[in-house]
């Protein structure tokens, strides 16, 4: 008798067991009766009736996203590859629709995706979509919206998360952003050169004046000291002239003795015309003889202010 109940006992068991079921949170479970739709469960603990309802099958009602890529071609006839995130979830009160609606919402939502992106960016040049990605991705959400929230989808937010264009393509703008970076980096470089010669022609200018008022002041110091030199000699009684040549035969011998101090000098002043040589010696000779007299003549006034 014991026998025949534990197939019993265990048959129950099994039975109780599988009438007794759990919803994780965030998901939805479709339950059906005898393949009709029942009802809709929601997380924690769930019952349903052994062998006459059953699991139809769960939806997350997390969100989930959808990367959609798309090949398309710009106004001015460039390839470009766009990769479209899709950012969607199941609208709870709606789990029905999702469910029975939609075999493969994947699909469904990756055509949407397409149609909207090979209608809007054909209208615009390559540079205008860079800039306007995110006009493209809400022209998408509004897209989907107006269509998947009958099957019971609602979309979250859409972005366009890369933009690649042919590889040719962007070998090219970026050699034409190289020549833009290199001609501006040429206008700089001009510029400074151009301050740089300015700067230079001014210094040199200030440099000229400077030596030019030096040179000024230097001739007008010694015309100073050569007129102070012509008076103390006139007081002695030489003449002007007399004192002139004294001067000239004077600054002559100053010069032979800085060239003299010069160890490493070469310099040798030699005649320049075959009667040079004696018209030197006579002003040599001229010279000495001024000289004297020009000795002499202090000598009396020294001692003329002596007895005096």
């Amino acid at each position: 008798m014991n026998f025949f109940l534990i197939p019993i006992i265990i048959l129950s068991v099994i039975i109780l067991i599988s009438a007794v079921f759990i919803v994780k949170q965030q998901t939805a479970a479709i339950i059906e009766t005898f393949g009709r739709y029942s009802n809709v469960r929601q997380s924690g603990l769930q019952f349903k009736i052994p062998l006459v309802q059953r699991i139809a099958g769960k939806l997350s009602l997390k969100i989930q996203q959808l990367d959609v890529i798309i090949e398309t071609k710009t106004l001015d006839d460039v390839f470009v590859r766009l990769k479209v995130s899709v950012q969607y979830k199941v609208i709870k009160d709606k789990v029905y629709d999702a469910f029975y609606k939609l075999d493969y919402p994947h699909d469904q939502i990756t055509s949407y995706v397409f149609d909207v992106v090979r209608a809007e960016v054909p209208k615009m040049k390559l540079d205008d979509v860079f800039v306007k990605k995110d006009d493209i991705a809400i022209a998408v959400k509004a897209e989907l919206n107006d269509a998947m929230v009958d099957y019971g989808y609602d979309i979250i937010k859409t972005l366009v998360t890369d933009i690649d264009p042919d590889a040719q393509v962007k070998e090219a703008m970026n050699r034409i952003n190289a020549s833009e970076r290199e001609k501006i980096a040429a206008q700089f470089e001009g510029d400074a050169q151009r301050i740089l010669i300015v700067e230079k022609a001014k210094a040199e200018a200030e440099s000229k004046r400077l030596q030019g008022q030096g040179i000024a002041d230097q001739r007008r110091e010694i015309a100073r000291g050569l007129e102070e030199s012509v008076e103390v000699l006139n007081r002695v009684g030489i003449n002007s002239q007399e004192a002139s040549a004294l001067i000239v035969v004077t600054q002559h011998y100053d010069t032979l003795q800085s060239l003299g101090e010069e160890t490493n000098s070469n310099l040798i002043l030699l005649p320049n015309a075959p009667q040079a040589g004696s018209n030197m010696l006579n002003d040599m000779v001229a010279s000495f003889t001024a000289s004297n007299q020009i000795g002499e003549a202090m000598k009396n006034q020294s001692k003329k202010k002596d007895n005096e």
